[in-house]
């Protein structure tokens, strides 16, 4: 494996004894956006240098919880609060997945558009003075309607909820891909349109388009599911994403039997905002694959990473 020769040393203090403790796979699903796929490299290659046998599975982001149930995935790297909290919670009440640790990184899934929209928008980042605006993003498809691009139709998501709930003139409309929505960003700004569509942060586009969230009624626990919380006393979804989500890591509770050096060793690892933005770029900017921009990211982060398997 590509850093063997590396490890080697940095696993030489005399106080490290390893040997890896099954021959079994390590099995790591891969999701439909690039920071996840890659960190799901970066993961998988520190635990091979470990000695530990690693797969990858391509897995739906929804359906992996079923997995880690049942012991046909090990770790998932990226549990985003705000779009696979309640499906990360329902699973962890099975005892069947355990909570590995979060990363230090803090997440947000929300509405975004590029700082050019404010000049055709006054107002905004206020949900409010975007659902004055509305006609402005209409599009043929959405009519009469304001045009909100989400993700891909497997990611979850509760946008349609939010627009009847806060009664906005907006549709939504799916994108076919992560990166049909970067797309969508170049494809506006070269037309002078404007554009609001899903983005999320940590995320390569912070650092290539300059832009803000969509800044709805604060997010209160319980507003996406009982209607009393929040603007709306009929109907729930009538608040924003949580600001400062969390971004955890999810295991097969048996992962700490079977693998218990990597499982440590996993719950050791931490990524900042600005280490996992830097991991979508190599893919989403300079064009690397997965695979080459985890060992890219890897060798430039050994001081980061090694402590982790020592």
């Amino acid at each position: 494996m590509k850093y063997k020769g590396l490890l080697a040393m940095a696993l030489a203090a005399p106080t490290f004894a390893f040997a890896a403790e099954s021959s079994d796979p390590i099995v790591i699903p891969t999701h439909n956006w690039s920071s996840q796929i890659v960190m799901s490299h970066v993961v998988g290659d520190i635990l091979e240098n470990m000695g530990y046998t690693v797969s990858h599975i391509e897995t739906d982001s929804n359906e992996v919880y079923e997995y880690l149930q049942k012991g046909e995935a090990t770790v998932v790297v990226e549990v985003w609060e705000g779009v696979f909290g309640k499906l990360f919670d329902a699973a962890l009440e099975t005892g069947n997945i355990v909570d590995a640790g979060s990363h230090e990184a803090t997440t947000r899934e929300e509405w975004w558009y590029p700082a050019y929209v404010e000049d055709m928008c006054p107002g905004l980042p206020d949900w409010e003075a975007l659902n004055a605006c509305a006609m402005k993003f209409a599009t043929e498809e959405t009519g009469g309607k304001g045009m909100f691009l989400a993700g891909p139709e497997d990611w979850p998501q509760h946008h349609m909820e939010r627009i009847k709930a806060l009664d906005m003139n907006f549709q939504m409309v799916h994108a076919a891909s992560a990166e049909a929505l970067w797309s969508a960003i170049d494809e506006a700004k070269a037309e002078g349109r404007p554009v609001v569509l899903q983005n999320w942060t940590p995320n390569f586009v912070e650092a290539v388009h300059p832009g803000k969230f969509v800044e709805f009624p604060a997010y209160q626990a319980g507003c996406m599911e009982d209607a009393s919380i929040g603007v709306n006393p009929d109907m729930a979804y009538d608040c924003g994403a949580p600001v400062d989500g969390y971004l955890k890591k999810a295991a097969w509770a048996g992962m700490q039997d079977k693998w218990p050096n990597a499982y440590a060793a996993l719950e050791q690892m931490s990524f900042t905002n600005a280490q996992i933005a830097e991991m979508a770029k190599l893919v989403d900017v300079d064009g690397m694959t997965p695979e080459a921009a985890a060992e890219s990211w890897l060798d430039a982060n050994q001081t980061l990473w090694t402590p982790w398997v020592n």
